[in-house]
């Protein structure tokens, strides 16, 4: 779990990946797995939406840490077009449970994620039901991926 103490910084990025279609799977399980695992040493919480070829995605923690981490995904290769869309200094995490979580597109559930290496990529935790502020949060995270999507 993430520290709570202190204030907190959020900031929401969108980028288009640049992962053969072939290799989606296997290439988001293992950024799911680094980015777990790395996210609870630095505190950092957020919800990630993958949607087709675009990615959405919140970070939350002290500021330091989350323009490194924003910093690091911005020179990534498998990120193009990396946009910051959103920075919000905050009192509180809306994700303060979740190192990682896979927000749904359209109708399907907002979920954790756990990495499972045997079946090749990401796997669902328990779900857990989400608050009315994680409600906002990732309902604009869906608005903002859907204006990265061609009409």
């Amino acid at each position: 779990m993430a520290d709570d103490s202190g204030p907190v910084f959020r900031l929401v990025y969108r980028s288009r990946l640049r992962i053969p279609a072939h290799q989606v799977k296997a290439e988001l399980g293992a950024i799911f797995s680094t980015a777990r695992s790395s996210n609870k040493r630095q505190g950092i919480t957020g919800a990630l939406l993958v949607w087709g070829d675009h990615v959405v995605q919140t970070l939350e923690g002290e500021e330091t840490a989350v323009r490194a981490l924003y910093d690091t995904i911005h020179r990534d290769v498998r990120h193009e077009q990396v946009t910051v869309l959103e920075t919000v200094p905050s009192t509180e995490r809306v994700f303060g449970r979740w190192s990682m979580a896979r927000v749904g597109d359209e109708d399907e559930p907002d979920i954790p994620l756990l990495m499972d290496r045997d079946k090749g990529g990401i796997t669902p935790a328990q779900r857990r039901p989400t608050t009315g502020e994680q409600d906002a949060v990732l309902d604009a995270m869906r608005d903002h991926v859907r204006g990265a999507q061609p009409a």
